[in-house]
């Protein structure tokens, strides 16, 4: 394959490398474009502008924020005191509703909003619905985990996520009107809610009173000058319609709350339906080179009992070979595992089409908090976690005939931990038949592991793949990669674009720049349609990036390693890699993980490339030098070998597996990584002095968090504080929930939090997300709660995310616990703290005179992170929920604790140490 360079001849961000006599077509000097590409629709500069923009808005304190247009006309913007006017505006711009109507509400619409600011107000509907009404059943796991697995059975602090939508948005609407018409007696209505009102309400409503001067701030200038742009909307929407674009679209965000459901109403509803798309796949499925050869494969699946089968992700074998099977034998019941909720929901639905049946019935799927199986399934997909659930009730998994391991070369935990049980079962059931399915060519260590089974190979059609790089590194990942996305919309008129990306943020940022640079590309260039993927966000969402796009628009896609090997996203001719992803680091010194961005390997690359050549020629821009590429490790090592092991020897004592060292390890993982593990469980009494698995640790063992977590629900049940645990369970369990604001606003958003929760001052960060979750609970308007999170740079959608959580941390305690009746509220603070200590005690520093803190294992030194309510207090000793390194090592999430506390939960960790004065 050729290698080439990345070509911006308009940009001196890019310079390309090319043999002279090529470089004189574009002139000595780089202006001229391209032959037959048209010049940059739009700037390096607006692109930078798009991200300054985007930092100023995102600044809490900032008075104007970006507005993206929302399904529907809906503006789930921040409403400001006279937000009837922006309200109206954005009406104007984003909905086809007659300026006449508009003008009709404008008046109506001023007063409400305002009454409801100042007396807290409440629409009968809102009034009505329960806090468990505001939130959907979109699941999903979080990606700081999920960079390299997904632990369905314990997952770590931010691993645990789910997507709600926000169900009282429409109500909210809705009911404008008719609060319009109790203008007279708002005064009376806020002085007798006062003294109804729970602790929650009240705070909400300080809230408003506190923020109400801030509000009135937005000048009438400003309001002119929308109303003058707002009058041109119509002639853009005409303008885009002849050059075949939705006016309506050119600002795209794809995070609204208000057109969102469960259900999938592509899929077909009757019999003959599903009968005809089945027809109509089958002649996709006979192009297929694993269709074509399904014959021989079958021969050697059914006549050995393990199996190495080697594939290239979209070769067809992770929907085709469960279909084989059971084409062969109707009896049959297969279990197929994906490392990634994504994959196994998205393989379910695709199979069902293909199978011809209804999602749920011969076909199915299991992934954490949501099934869609039942007795006549006969193909589940499931993921490497569930697999393991159902391993822990039923050691033998006696109801499936045949278990495919799929994407085995990821080399999870919990992959590894299913490869030991799947060699033991094999020797145990003569009527247990085993795959493992590999996307790489690196199958001797499988093979070998199952004492030489045999390896077959499937060919998949691979189209050529041009690769780019740049030549030197990148100093901004996300600048770098919005100028390239814009650079290539321009340059290349057909092909969705996928970008790799290390997180979230990163992901999110850019959707944001691309998403306020979209309506200022020329009419000739298609319009990009970006599109977020990770595993914390909703199913629903994680489906748009499957679905076609109308003519002259083009997806971008922004994801993390999510897309690198379990997918097959239809139409992408171009890759955008940045090299970079985020995985789990033990840091044995410190005795807890830490999330950190790494380099990915050669093998990683090569996969990420190989999306864009998968039914067409395509190009990969690798976002680094060639010489950065060719020092990259030439593969993955594998999670066992670099995390904490202490939830895996947990899932392997509750199956009955008591000396671990004589486990099947396919590569075992240090005896340090082992003993460090025990210990902890040890100290989180799960286990008992023989190192046999306890009472407590059985129920742990249920619990889809990590151990030290499941401890704390525990004790937090058995105290009669189970749902304040509960609900700062689930706040820890979701990414960025608590943002750090810039420096130039930190000071005043941290003062809103002082003067909001109170007893975060003394009871620190906890406390915080204990007030947090509680105050967003008792408001009933979606306005007020926006209104809430941006005032205190709290992230909305984590924060909706916390409130499905906590409903399903209930659930799963309930099966082990009896749920105390007690009043949460009236409990002393300073109890919760010390649940949480019993599972923390490892994450404990004792303070010094300078305001540093050494760390009770190991003596290492450690600051209090800027975001923390703790920062710049002189505290004598800290537990922390989270362990950040940047420049230094940060403790996040702290709250002061008592030497006693350390004395009295475990007092050989802390021995003779005092605070060091």
């Amino acid at each position: 394959m050729k290698k080439r360079y990345f070509l911006d001849p308009h940009n001196t961000f890019f310079r390309r490398q090319m043999p002279p006599k090529a470089h004189k077509k574009f002139g000595d000097d780089g202006s001229e474009a391209p032959i037959g590409s048209p010049k940059p629709a739009i700037s390096s500069n607006a692109v930078k502008n798009a991200l300054k923009a985007h930092n100023k808005a995102a600044k809490p304190g900032n008075r104007r924020s970006i507005v993206f247009p929302q399904a529907k006309g809906k503006n789930l913007a921040l409403r400001r005191l006279s937000g009837a006017k922006r309200e109206y505006g954005l009406k104007r711009r984003l909905t086809k509703e007659p300026e006449e109507e508009i003008r009709a509400k404008k008046s109506k619409q001023e007063d409400s909003f305002g009454k409801k600011l100042n007396g807290h107000t409440k629409s009968p509907s809102l009034e009505k619905q329960a806090v468990s009404t505001d939130d959907s059943d979109d699941n999903s796991d979080s990606d700081s985990a999920a960079s390299s697995s997904e632990d369905e059975s314990m997952v770590a602090v931010g691993e645990l996520s789910s997507e709600e939508d926000d169900g009282d948005f429409d109500d909210a609407e809705s009911q404008e009107d008719s609060d319009d018409s109790d203008d007279s007696d708002d005064e009376s209505t806020s002085s007798e809610s006062d003294s109804g009102m729970t602790a929650e309400e009240k705070r909400a409503l300080e809230l408003k009173r506190l923020l109400q001067d801030d509000l009135e701030e937005e000048d009438e200038e400003a309001w002119e000058k929308r109303e003058e742009t707002n009058k041109n909307s119509k002639k853009k929407s005409k303008n885009a319609s002849k050059n075949g674009t939705n006016g309506s679209a050119k600002i795209v965000n794809f995070y609204s709350d208000s057109d969102e459901s469960d259900s999938d109403d592509s899929a077909p509803a009757s019999f003959g339906d599903r009968k005809k798309l089945a027809a109509k796949l089958l002649v996709t499925r006979k192009t297929l080179q694993i269709y074509k050869s399904r014959h021989e494969l079958m021969e050697h699946v059914l006549s050995n009992k393990v199996t190495v089968l080697i594939g290239e992700t979209g070769s067809g074998k992770s929907t085709q070979l469960p279909q084989f099977l059971l084409e062969s034998s109707p009896d049959e019941k297969i279990a197929i595992t994906q490392p990634r909720r994504v994959a196994a929901i998205s393989l379910a639905k695709r199979v069902s089409e293909e199978y011809g049946c209804t999602l749920g019935k011969e076909v199915g799927y299991t992934v954490r908090f949501q099934n869609s199986s039942g007795p006549s399934t006969k193909i589940k997909y499931l993921t490497d976690g569930m697999l393991l659930r159902e391993l822990m009730l039923d050691n033998d998994l006696n109801k499936y005939s045949t278990i495919i391991l799929d994407e085995a070369h990821e080399r999870t935990v919990l992959t590894d931990l299913l490869l030991g049980f799947l060699k033991n079962l094999v020797q145990k059931r003569d009527n247990l038949r085993v795959v493992v399915m590999s996307a790489t060519l690196d199958a001797e260590r499988f093979a070998n592991f199952f004492d030489g089974c045999p390896i077959l190979l499937v060919e998949g059609k691979q189209y050529p793949v041009e690769r780019f790089y740049l030549p030197s590194g990148a100093d901004d990942i996300v600048d770098t990669v919005c100028q390239s996305v814009v650079q290539l919309n321009s340059s290349e008129l057909s092909g969705d674009i996928l970008v790799f990306l290390a997180g979230q943020e990163e992901i999110d940022k850019c959707v944001d720049v691309i998403n306020e640079v979209a309506d200022k590309v020329s009419k000739k260039v298609p319009l990009m349609i970006p599109l977020p993927l990770y595993a914390s966000l909703s199913p629903v969402k994680q489906q748009a990036v499957f679905k076609p796009v109308k003519p002259n628009q083009r997806k971008v896609i922004f994801s993390t390693n999510i897309a690198e090997t379990s997918l097959t996203i239809s139409g992408v001719r171009y890759v955008l890699d940045t090299g970079l992803r985020k995985v789990k680091v033990w840091k044995p010194e410190l005795g807890l993980d830490t999330l950190l961005t790494t380099p990915i390997s050669q093998s990683s690359a090569q996969q990420r490339m190989g999306r864009a050549g998968r039914e067409a020629p395509g190009k990969c821009f690798r976002l680094l030098p060639e010489s950065d590429y060719a020092n990259l490790a030439p593969q993955t090592e594998p999670e066992i070998l670099r995390c904490d092991v202490a939830s895996a020897l947990l899932m392997l004592k509750k199956a009955g597996v008591d000396k671990v060292h004589r486990f099947p390890w396919i590569q075992k993982p240090s005896k340090q990584a082992i003993s460090s593990a025990l210990l902890k469980l040890y100290a989180l009494k799960a286990l008992d002095d023989d190192g046999k698995i306890t009472d407590l640790g059985h129920k742990m063992a249920v619990l889809p968090v990590t151990p030290h977590l499941a401890g704390v629900l525990i004790h937090g049940c058995q105290s009669g504080v189970a749902q304040s645990v509960i609900d700062i369970v689930a706040c820890l369990s979701v990414e960025n929930l608590l943002m750090n604001p810039h420096a130039e606003v930190r000071d005043e958003v941290n003062e809103k939090r002082r003067n909001l929760f109170p007893q975060a001052l003394k009871h620190g960060d906890l406390a915080l997300l204990h007030g947090l979750i509680r105050m967003y609970m008792s408001m009933k308007d979606s306005k007020d709660r926006t209104l809430l999170c941006k005032e205190i740079a709290v992230n909305q959608k984590s924060l909706k995310n916390v409130l499905q959580i906590r409903q399903q941390l209930r659930g799963y305690l309930e099966k082990v616990c009896d749920l105390s009746e007690a009043d949460d509220d009236k409990a002393d603070f300073s109890t919760i703290i010390k649940i949480f200590l019993a599972g923390f005690i490892n994450n404990t520093a004792l303070g010094s005179s300078d305001r540093q803190y050494r760390t009770v294992n190991g003596g290492h030194k450690i600051a209090i992170h800027p975001s923390s309510m703790m920062f710049g207090k002189k505290i004598d000793a800290i537990m922390y929920v989270e362990y950040v390194f940047t420049t230094k090592g940060y403790a996040r999430t702290v709250s002061p604790i008592d030497l006693a506390w350390l004395q009295e939960i475990a007092p050989h960790f802390l021995g003779n140490r005092q605070r060091d004065d």
